[in-house]
């Protein structure tokens, strides 16, 4: 994508923006629908715990993003730094944007960042053991099944074990 705002993480068909206080309506309306927040923690949450938590106060500790599909935002994505070259990504597409290959491009993107940007050298992500559709978004982004973390699945993208990232092919969808 041409004419990336600052801050903003470029994929091929995405762009992940910061979250800020002026996308706190937005969040808010998202994390209120369950069906938003089936799998991110289970439970609508209220407009305080949304500011709290996904408009950016949280930095450094926390990045909140925000994932565009053009200028239509489709999903919001965070990163956290757990120890020296590495941490962990958590997203969530809007229903309505999911199988479209979204989620692996933004992934692709936000790896590519993290590892060229931060020097991480392992990112990893731990969707829920019965979300098969995340599950397969991750794999296509390049990531690899660890193990089991609870009712999760701990997954993993090592540069030197996983390879180059790649575009998904043109017939993805998740």
């Amino acid at each position: 994508m041409k004419d990336t705002p600052e801050g903003g993480i470029a994929g091929e068909a995405t762009l992940l923006i910061p979250a800020t206080e002026e996308h706190l309506s937005l969040l808010a309306e998202w994390f209120a629908d369950p069906g938003f927040v089936r799998n991110w923690g289970g439970r609508p949450l209220t407009r305080e715990e949304v500011a709290a938590m996904y408009t950016g106060r949280r930095r450094p500790a926390v990045v909140s993003l925000l994932v565009l599909r053009g200028v239509d935002s489709v999903g919001y994505a965070q990163y956290v730094t757990t120890g020296p070259h590495e941490g962990g990504i958590d997203m969530v597409l809007l229903p309505h944007a999911q199988g479209q290959g979204y989620g692996p491009d933004a992934a692709r993107a936000l790896v590519r960042h993290l590892r060229t940007v931060l020097g991480w050298d392992r990112v990893t992500v731990d969707p829920e053991a019965s979300n098969h559709r995340a599950i397969r978004a991750w794999r296509k982004a390049g990531f690899r099944p660890v193990g089991p973390r609870g009712s999760q699945l701990l997954m993993e993208y090592r540069p030197a074990q996983n390879g180059p990232l790649r575009p998904a092919p043109a017939d993805a969808s998740c």
